[in-house]
């Protein structure tokens, strides 16, 4: 008889496990797919606005991994028969919202972290002399310390408030002074094991990059994000179970029960392994019983919540010759970052089509910001960006508003060893995967999906 896995949660990294166990696992294997939600894809969710795909999630990934070869978003994405469908943004720069105007985010930075501080120009002022080679190597091995406390030490802190501090919020949403360098930006750590001074550490990890010239940096599929996840979802040929959340974990002698549905009419399923593909305070609350010192373990991750709204502006009007701009928190603005999109996406651009304008709202620790109505966030958000790109912006023919709670981790310092300790306290037959162990980003989440399956299938081979 077969053997049943069970992957609970639908963001991509469930998907990505999934779609790796219908090819590792024997073909007898039943693989079902729990989702609390109506629909698949978690982060990913495309969206429709005056007749365009607009993503109400993640825009784009990574066309490259750090060994210069594709990454593994790219790569699913061609398994799944969607590689004539990838499509790239255009070479347009962006900028930085900075006093009142925009100015052009200066090259050759990691993370906004320059290695040549004459490429700052008047975008920042790095404190005199700061950087100085005192003899020995910035970091120990295997030191963590918060991006923050390097970069504000070496650099000063205009360079941490009006660079660094963008650059992370619009990944992360979150703050240089609590994120984690090793997790962030890992190249820059091993290097910082090794050079004195903060330049050099920058322009080494840069000299290790194996990017390829010419090759696009980052990729996104046509049509919408919601494409890759449907083409996952029918590669995995799994059983989907929507709006069903998992509401309890137990072990078995053979392996584990799952109860799962609605509280009054819960239901069961036993299987023989199963991979947490949840946010770290649910998968936590599953891992209570089974393992209690590692779901609390799991469970101290913190989140950040962010919004993101996207108008539809009148064809022909005007913006800045960007893709979009980030906003350092300093300024205080609800908009942390905004996207040109229609004009960052060649395939989207039309001259007699809508001007869609996408911007991302809310940083670290401001969430009471985001609980306002929809209308009185547009009102604030249209006046914004007016402000910021210094034109008045028509009224929006339509606009939408989605808001993500609770959706970004926030690594501190340590991250990456506490996750190490948490594996190694899991129960055999149980894998973890997603953002909330591995890192942000398509690539690293399909990435943390597949090593689970492997990590579930290696366990059922020796079972």
């Amino acid at each position: 008889m077969g053997k049943r896995i069970a992957v609970i949660g639908g963001g991509i990294a469930g998907l990505a496990a999934t779609v790796r166990l219908q090819q590792r696992a024997p073909a007898d294997t039943e693989i079902i797919l729990y989702e609390r939600d109506a629909a698949l894809g978690g982060k990913l969710r495309t969206g429709e606005l005056a007749g365009l795909a607009v993503e109400q999630g993640a825009e784009s990934f990574l066309f490259s991994a750090p060994d210069g070869a594709e990454s593994a978003a790219v790569s699913l994405t061609r398994r799944l028969g969607l590689g004539d469908d990838l499509v790239h943004p255009a070479p347009r720069p962006a900028a930085l919202a900075i006093g009142g105007r925009l100015t052009p985010i200066p090259p050759g930075t990691m993370f906004g972290i320059p290695g040549d501080l004459a490429t700052l120009d008047r975008t920042a002022s790095p404190e005199a002399d700061a950087d100085r080679d005192t003899g020995r190597p910035l970091l120990a091995p295997g030191e963590d310390i918060t991006v923050g406390e390097l970069v504000r030490a070496r650099y000063g802190d205009q360079v941490v408030d009006r660079l660094v501090d963008p650059m992370l919020g619009g990944v992360y949403a979150g703050r240089a002074d609590r994120l984690s360098l090793r997790v962030t930006m890992p190249q820059l750590a091993r290097t910082a094991e090794a050079e004195h001074t903060l330049r050099d550490a920058v322009r080494a990890a840069q000299a290790q990059s194996k990017r390829t010239p010419g090759r696009p940096v980052f990729a996104a599929v046509r049509g919408g994000m919601s494409r890759l996840v449907a083409a996952a979802a029918s590669a995995s040929d799994a059983r989907i179970c929507l709006g069903q959340p998992v509401r309890e974990l137990t072990r078995t002698p053979k392996g584990w029960r799952l109860t799962f549905g609605p509280a009054p009419a819960p239901q069961t399923d036993d299987v023989d392994a199963v991979i947490l593909a949840v946010p770290a305070k649910p998968a936590a609350r599953l891992l209570a019983e089974a393992a209690p010192e590692t779901a609390q373990a799991v469970g101290a991750l913190q989140y950040a919540s962010v919004a993101l709204m996207a108008m539809a502006l009148p064809p022909g009007t005007a913006l800045p010759d960007l893709s979009g701009f980030l906003v350092p928190p300093g300024e205080g603005t609800l908009v942390k970052a905004a996207t040109f999109f229609t004009r960052k996406w060649p395939h989207l651009t039309d001259p007699d089509g809508p001007v869609i304008v996408r911007a991302s709202l809310g940083h670290a620790g401001e969430e009471q910001r985001l609980q306002h109505d929809d209308e009185t966030l547009f009102l604030q958000t249209h006046a914004e960006l007016c402000e910021l790109v210094g034109v008045k912006l028509p009224a929006p023919a339509e606009f939408w508003l989605r808001r993500w709670g609770g959706a970004l981790p926030q690594y501190a310092p340590g991250h990456g060893d506490r996750i190490l300790q948490v594996r190694a306290g899991l129960p055999p037959g149980l894998a973890l995967a997603g953002a909330a162990f591995d890192g942000v980003g398509i690539p690293a989440c399909v990435v943390s999906g597949e090593r689970a399956a492997g990590d579930v299938c290696k366990h059922l081979d020796g079972a």
